[in-house]
C-alpha cells in the first residue's frame, strides 16, 4: 500500500514514517502544497494524509483540486485546528475523516486500516479515452480508430484502472486490491497473466497506447510513441 503525506513539519513527518514503514506501507512525503501536484501525477496511493495549515498553497484548497479532478483517494485531514466548524469544513471539501494535532501515530494507522477496510468501488463513467484508445465500460469494448475487442471482464477492469489513473504507475498489490479485491487469493503470475493478455489486445487494436512494465514497482500506461 502506497500512502502520500502532505504536511511541512519534518520532523513529524520522520517519525509517522518510522511507524508506518515498520507497517508495511510505502511512503511518500512532501512539504508543502506546489510539490504535491508532482507526487499526484506519478503515483496513484491508496490514503492521503494531509495537513490543513501549508506554506504556499493550504490543504482545503489542495483537498479541492484533487476532488475537481476525479480524484477521489481516501483523504485524512490532520490539523492543530479542532473547531467544530473546522471540522465541517474539511469533511464538506472532501475529507474522509479528520484527526486533531497532536495526535498518536497508533490512532493514526487505526484510521489508516479502518479506510482501507472501506470497499473502494471504480466508479464507470461510461467511455474512457486515451490517446487513440477508448473502452466502454458498460460493454467491456475496446476500440482504436476502426477497430475493436471484446475483453473479458477482468481483461476490461483492469484496462480501465489503467485509463483512470493513465500515465501514473501502478503498483501489482494496487492492480490486486482493486481489480481482483484486497482479501482475494491470487498469485503472482496470474496478474502477469492478464497483464500479457491485455497487451495481447492493445497490439491487435494497432493502438499507440502500451503498458511498460516500472522493474521492481509495477505498471504504467503510456504513449508508445514517448516509451
Amino acid at each position: 500500500m502506497r500512502l502520500l503525506m502532505i504536511e511541512d513539519d519534518e520532523e513529524l513527518c520522520e517519525a509517522v514514517a518510522v511507524h508506518l514503514k515498520k507497517e508495511g506501507y510505502e511512503l511518500d512525503i512532501c512539504h508543502n502544497g506546489e510539490e504535491v501536484s508532482y507526487y499526484l501525477s506519478g503515483f496513484t496511493h491508496d490514503v492521503i494524509i494531509l495537513d490543513r495549515m501549508l506554506p504556499g498553497v493550504d490543504g482545503l484548497t489542495i483537498l479541492e483540486n484533487i476532488r475537481s479532478h476525479g480524484n477521489t483517494t481516501p483523504v485524512i485531514m490532520v490539523t492543530a485546528m479542532n473547531g467544530i466548524y473546522d471540522r465541517i469544513d474539511g469533511l464538506d471539501k472532501g475529507a474522509d475523516d479528520y484527526l486533531v494535532k497532536p495526535f498518536e501515530v497508533l490512532e493514526l494507522q487505526a484510521r489508516i486500516r479502518a479506510i482501507l477496510r472501506r470497499p473502494r468501488k471504480i466508479e464507470s463513467p461510461g467511455v474512457l479515452h486515451f490517446q487513440d484508445i477508448e473502452l466502454n465500460t458498460n460493454t467491456c469494448v475496446a476500440a482504436c480508430k476502426e477497430k475493436s475487442v471484446s475483453l473479458s471482464k477482468r481483461e476490461g477492469a483492469l484496462l480501465e484502472f489503467f485509463l483512470l489513473h493513465k500515465e501514473q504507475i501502478l503498483t501489482r498489490e494496487q492492480i490486486l486490491s482493486r481489480v481482483w479485491g484486497l482479501d482475494s487469493f491470487v498469485e503472482d503470475g496470474n496478474i502477469d497473466n492478464y497483464i500479457f493478455f491485455l497487451r495481447r489486445r492493445l497490439k491487435a487494436l494497432d493502438t499507440k497506447v502500451g503498458i511498460k512494465t516500472v522493474h521492481g514497482i509495477g505498471y504504467r500506461l503510456e504513449s508508445n510513441e514517448h516509451a
